[in-house]
């Protein structure tokens, strides 16, 4: 939700208006989907990256605004708690080795945001849950102060009419969290990684199915969030986590079959609109703020409109494969979201999530049998599930092999799928072999961020630390390693 809100509070009549603003803003995109011209041209691609920020003593560090300032570049932006910040990368396109190029630059704006900040005392980290995190932390005066952020906290808790409630077995471990918090603030304890990807909107419908496909294979190879408030949880406990801290419905509610905000979805789809008036036709509104345009209107006198109402809704709408509707040079596009995966552990790592990513997502679109006809929905929700309950151990279901780790997947399948995909997008064989050999390499020594964090955190444990100790070490040996950019599967254990 990164439109500006400048108030906190919305009336009956506000709520009204808003609903005629999106359908009205709807049947404009109905319309341009079928009479006006979209960009269509080479591959655009955009990044998003979530931080934390974290003191000398390794917890949080409340000082987002100052360090914000401090840093002084337009690609950081404030996040909802005042331990984050979020990084935006101009968009680019995918061939070439453009996304070795990324790599540097990404580099660079850290070592230069890191040093700036350091001179605040404070750190960023790229890790999904901070393991750090204390209750103590999780309350409201963390939350960053701007009205937009108070406005989602506010209509948020409305909605719900009951404290924020989180509840999350460990996987296996025998460890729980159950908590309530008066605000959303355990939100801001979810940090990620958000990959763009602009296509034409005849495609987008494939392209989404696809998506939906991979988000399991996704979360398998890049966990890397296995602790919560001292507890070790799932290997994504992130998942969890975001679906319950912005969850508006209570327990009657949800027996009644009411949608979640924080939605894998329910069915494969054939176009991007459907996406839309789902949206449109099951979630009432959060923030509801109206502009005086008439969309359709607009269309016919000034070209593209902006379709504020819409895209205010959607992005209070949180799809683990998202669309997103925007205007670039006075053209429309449409572009998919992927939010499926934590921030780091690594620059390169990231890099390499998101080729792998985009490399597959071609292959299986252009595929002569599309896999989304061949699999249920409900078998990729579930496998969504089980990678965030299991990472690597996760049995998913993939058609033609029946049940497979996602370290086996990949090493027997998805890999030469994704070079080739690559390929056809026409990213250089130096950048795939370069990315690509990073995730071979972890799916043959099965460590990602999480099961190195959590045999770490063991290791550490056995020679005698407590878990608060335990984990305070165990994040001072990731920001080295994660500074030093060595993949994850590279990390050494303590012995």
């Amino acid at each position: 939700m990164g439109q500006v809100v400048d108030r906190t509070s919305f009336s009956r009549r506000d709520r009204q208006r808003y609903r005629i603003k999106v359908q009205r803003c709807l049947d404009t995109l109905d319309l341009m989907l079928r009479e006006y011209p979209f960009a269509d041209s080479e591959p655009m691609t955009g990044v998003e990256i979530e931080f934390n920020l974290v003191g000398s003593d390794l917890t949080p560090s409340l000082n987002g605004r100052d360090v914000l300032e401090t840093i002084n570049a337009e690609e950081f932006q404030t996040e909802l708690g005042r331990w984050n910040l979020e990084l935006n990368l101009p968009p680019r396109p995918l061939p070439g080795d453009q996304w070795r190029q990324l790599e540097h630059e990404l580099l660079d704006l850290l070592a230069g945001a890191g040093a700036k900040a350091g001179d605040l005392r404070t750190q960023l980290i790229m890790i999904g849950i901070l393991p750090t995190l204390r209750s103590d932390h999780m309350v409201a005066d963390s939350i960053t102060p701007d009205d937009r952020y108070y406005a989602l906290n506010d209509q948020l808790l409305n909605a719900r009419g009951e404290p924020v409630h989180i509840d999350i077995s460990g996987n296996g471990s025998g460890e729980q969290l159950a908590e309530d918090f008066e605000t959303i603030i355990p939100e801001a304890a979810c940090t990620s990684l958000q990959l763009h990807l602009q296509v034409a909107p005849a495609d987008f419908g494939r392209y989404w199915n696809a998506a939906q496909c991979l988000a399991g294979v996704q979360l398998g190879l890049g966990a890397n969030s296995p602790f919560l408030l001292d507890k070790h949880l799932w290997a994504e406990t992130r998942i969890p986590l975001f679906e319950q801290a912005c969850d508006v419905r209570t327990p009657e509610l949800r027996n009644q079959g009411v949608r979640p905000r924080v939605w894998f979805g329910e069915r494969w789809i054939d176009s991007v609109l459907d996406l839309f008036s789902e949206n449109a036709r099951y979630f009432p509104a959060l923030v509801p703020v109206t502009s005086e345009v008439d969309p359709m209107t607009q269309l016919h006198s000034d070209g593209a409109p902006e379709l504020p109402e819409l895209t205010l809704h959607n992005g209070t709408i949180w799809r683990w494969n998202r669309p997103i509707y925007d205007i670039s040079d006075s053209t429309p596009h449409v572009r998919l979201e992927n939010r499926v995966l934590p921030a780091g552990p690594t620059t390169v790592d990231m890099v390499a999530n998101a080729l792998f990513f985009y490399g597959l997502l071609r292959t299986l679109v252009e595929a002569d049998q599309q896999l989304w006809r061949t699999v249920s929905f409900e078998a990729a929700a579930e496998n969504f599930q089980t990678a965030a309950k299991h990472g690597m151990n996760a049995p998913l279901y993939w058609p033609g092999t029946g049940w497979i780790r996602p370290d086996e997947l990949v090493l027997r399948k998805l890999l030469p799928m994704a070079h080739e995909g690559l390929s056809r997008w026409g990213v250089s064989a130096a950048v795939r072999d370069r990315y690509l050999t990073v995730i071979e390499r972890r799916c043959v020594t099965r460590q990602t961020g999480s099961t190195w964090q959590v045999d770490t955190v063991a290791a550490l444990e056995e020679r005698g630390a407590d878990r608060p100790e335990a984990l305070r070490e165990m994040v001072e040996r990731y920001l080295v390693a994660s500074t030093a950019n060595q993949p994850v599967h590279t990390w050494e254990i303590p012995d």
